[in-house]
């Protein structure tokens, strides 16, 4: 199984990138998948997830407004449209998969998804 992640690079303040998450080998559609991001010598943290079965994306505080997860099952690819980026968004982000959908309360746990993709580095110029 695996997890490509892509679109990160160099925006200015205010700019917007899209993320993309294709998965191989296995199928998250009845699972979850997820959005994670982390900043050299932090804790990976919870952006976005979207579980199967449910209407509504959860989301950070920190983004909410301004990044929209979304997901094509029929390519078993995430996206993550960030808009409106700033300097603090400035940090590597991984996408990950849960084959077994996680329940409501662990959806922004690690712990929760099986496979991890390699990390894409986003970096926010002011």
């Amino acid at each position: 199984v695996q997890l490509q992640a892509s679109g990160g690079g160099l925006v200015q303040v205010g700019g917007s990138l899209r993320l993309s998450c294709a998965a191989s080998g296995s199928t998250f559609s009845r699972g979850g998948m997820a959005w994670f991001r982390q900043a050299p010598g932090k804790e990976r943290e919870f952006v976005a997830a979207s579980r199967y079965g449910d209407t509504t994306t959860r989301y950070a505080e920190f983004v909410k407004g301004r990044f929209t997860f979304s997901r094509d099952n029929a390519k078993n690819t995430a996206y993550l449209q960030m808009n409106s980026l700033k300097p603090e968004d400035t940090v590597q982000y991984y996408c990950a998969g849960a084959v077994n959908r996680p329940i409501l309360s662990a959806l922004r746990e690690r712990t929760s998804y099986n496979y991890w993709g390699q990390g894409t580095l986003v970096t926010v110029s002011s």
